[in-house]
């Protein structure tokens, strides 16, 4: 598809790479939407963006995910790409009791919201041109951190779920795109996460290059290696990147 000219909604486009890739894409010529739950961070983006359009919205919770589709389409009707990047990162200790709230919002940011937001604008999109619905997954979808288990798990099933989606729309006059990230250098809602992983700017190029090539699947450094894997190097790299992480050999 034509990577310009569109009007692309981006969730968790406020921060990371949701919004680098926002600004890539907006210099690339598209419209830009993006929303978040950071009131700050909004009246920021729309001081230096004053044409992108600002939504006020938190992703975890159903009835807000059903207002920001009926907001976004009846303030830009020509909306035709969605882009589902919103997603956050803990490190729950399975063995330890903690309120289900936290470990229920992980997984209704990370798989809850794509799914519904994608069936929520299927209908609309299919009536637009040059549309698409875009999933953010990780390259732990084929290979878990065992100290991340909850993200792990709402990867790996939301890359089933663009799967899915894939082929059930594959007489459609949409594309379904997974991007698919190593570890970058972005804080996933938590501060001070990943001040280790890819650099941010390096990471977008790749995605840029990818969506400008027509890949359906974007992997880059280890999401492509573990998307790959065999299933004797999956359980290898499994272990040494958990039993690293641990301290143990």
């Amino acid at each position: 598809m034509l990577w310009n000219g569109n009007t692309i909604l981006i969730t968790g486009g406020t921060s990371g790479i949701g919004l680098t890739l926002a600004k890539r894409l907006s210099g690339l010529g598209n419209r830009i939407l993006v929303c978040g739950t950071n009131e700050k961070k909004l009246a920021e983006i729309r001081k230096s963006y004053p044409d992108w359009g600002i939504y006020l919205c938190d992703v975890s919770r159903p009835e807000e995910r059903e207002r920001l589709f009926l907001e976004t389409t009846k303030d830009y009707p020509e909306l035709n790409v969605l882009f589902n990047n919103a997603g956050i990162q803990r490190y729950p200790k399975l063995n330890e009791v903690e309120p289900w709230s936290e470990m229920g919002k992980e997984i209704d940011i990370n798989l809850g919201a794509p799914i519904h937001l994608s069936t929520l604008f299927a209908k609309h999109l299919f009536a637009k041109e040059n549309a698409a619905i875009l999933n953010t997954t990780s390259g732990l979808s084929h290979i878990p951190l065992a100290y991340a288990p909850v993200y792990s798990a709402t990867k790996a099933a939301l890359h089933s779920f663009t799967m899915t989606l894939r082929f059930q729309f594959r007489n459609d006059p949409i594309q379904i795109i997974e991007v698919s990230p190593p570890m970058v250098d972005t804080d996933l809602g938590i501060p001070n996460t990943h001040t280790a992983g890819l650099n941010l700017d390096e990471y977008v190029d790749t995605v840029i290059s990818g969506l400008e090539k027509g890949d359906l699947e974007i992997t880059t450094g280890f999401s492509t290696i573990s998307a790959n894997a065999s299933r004797e190097k999956k359980d290898e790299i499994f272990l040494s990147m958990n039993q690293a992480r641990s301290g143990s050999n």
